[in-house]
Formats: structure tokens, C-alpha cells, sequence
């Protein structure tokens, strides 16, 4: 298999600043907005910044939600970043009720806010350290693998992802004793809450390492 990446275009994400973390680390970037093409990629890389409910209303009224779920069915690999994760889960609480794509089961809610001490404010912005969770015994065979044992990456978020399997959680961070789903595995799709793009060198080896796949 070659080192193309196709990154989902529905006006939405970082576009340019993940094609040059894909071109960084040895592949080459395609954009894509119509349905076959998402479907018959090689690698397919779904962006999002923002709130939830615009970034779902705008994949399917540009009918490339379908095409994702059809490109996932074909058990290529997958890449989801931030709001290109959470839209996997089947639902998100982000001012209201609102339907994600059920690719992965569980839901998508608020991190919560300061506790009586104050010691936690929202959203979570900054360098968090990547955990392995207590299900995970390794993270060989991942995208996270060969990663150095203090792998810190770049968040900007206020929701979390609450996967219905916990043995989907590929990694955690801690915020303020919050622990947050940084990253989930189901099968051929891997998604992260975190900015690869964003987080320097390991964030190119996360990327490198998808293009291996």
C-alpha cells in the first residue's frame, strides 16, 4: 500500500496545517469532497475544529457522511483528529442532543467544569502527557507505537469522548484529575481528541506511523 492520505474537505478543519504534518512525515496529501473519492481511499483523515452539531449537518449535507461510513467499511485505515473524532461516537451533548455518524458506540460530553477547590478550568488547552490505559497492556501494533515513554501532545478542547468499551481506549491524559479519552482504537479506525498536527515530533511519528499502516 502507498503513502496517500486522503483528508476529508467539507470546509471544515485544519486542513493545510495536517497536509503538512502528512507531507512532513513522508506521504502525500489529497483532498477530497465528493463521495468516491472518500470512499475509495487509501488512507482516509477526518478533520474538525468547533462545536459538534455544524460539523456533523455540514458532512451530510455535503453527503460524505455516508461516504465515510462506506470508506470504514472497506477496513482501510482511518484517522480521526479532534471534532473528527467525536463525530464517530453516536451522539454529543454540545448544546443539546445532536447525532454523530455511530461508527463507534458511546456518546461525546462536557469535561467538567472547575471543582469546588477550582483547580480545573475549560476548556483544555496545552501539552498533555499520553497515558496508557489500565486495559491496554502495550501499544504495539498502533499508531502510538515506539512512542517515547513521556509523549506529551497539544489539546484544545471542552468535550470528552466516552467510548462504550473501555478496550477502545487507546490513550488517556490527565487534566487536573480529569481523565481524558486522547485517543481510541476500534478496528481499523484510530481517532485522536489531540492535534498531531500540532505536537511536534510526536505527533509526526503518530503520523508516520499511519502511513505504515
Amino acid at each position: 500500500m502507498g503513502r496517500t492520505v486522503t483528508i476529508v474537505d467539507y470546509g471544515i478543519g485544519n486542513l493545510f496545517s495536517v497536509a503538512r504534518a502528512i507531507e512532513t512525515a513522508g506521504g502525500e496529501p489529497v483532498f477530497a469532497s465528493r463521495f468516491a473519492e472518500v470512499r475509495d481511499a487509501e488512507r482516509l483523515l477526518l478533520p474538525g475544529v468547533g462545536a459538534f452539531e455544524p460539523c456533523a449537518n455540514t458532512l451530510r449535507d455535503k453527503g460524505l457522511a455516508d461516504a465515510v461510513k462506506a470508506f470504514v467499511e472497506t477496513e482501510r485505515p482511518f484517522l480521526g483528529i479532534c471534532v473528527g473524532m467525536q463525530l464517530l461516537f453516536d451522539y454529543s451533548l454540545e448544546y443539546g442532543k445532536h447525532e454523530g455518524l455511530g461508527l463507534v458506540p458511546g456518546h461525546v460530553g462536557a469535561i467538567p467544569s472547575a471543582d469546588e477547590a477550582g483547580n480545573r478550568k475549560v476548556p483544555h488547552i496545552g501539552w498533555s502527557r499520553l497515558l496508557r490505559p489500565d486495559t491496554r497492556e502495550t501499544w504495539d501494533d498502533t499508531v502510538l507505537a515506539g512512542l517515547p515513554a513521556d509523549a506529551s501532545a497539544y489539546f484544545v478542547h471542552s468535550y470528552n469522548c466516552f467510548p462504550q468499551d473501555d478496550d477502545w481506549r487507546l490513550a488517556e491524559a490527565d487534566y487536573q484529575g480529569f481523565p481524558v479519552c486522547a485517543a481510541i482504537r476500534r478496528n481499523n479506525i484510530t481517532a485522536f481528541q489531540c492535534h498531531p498536527e500540532k505536537s511536534g515530533k510526536v505527533g509526526l511519528q503518530i503520523v508516520g506511523n499511519f502511513l505504515d499502516q
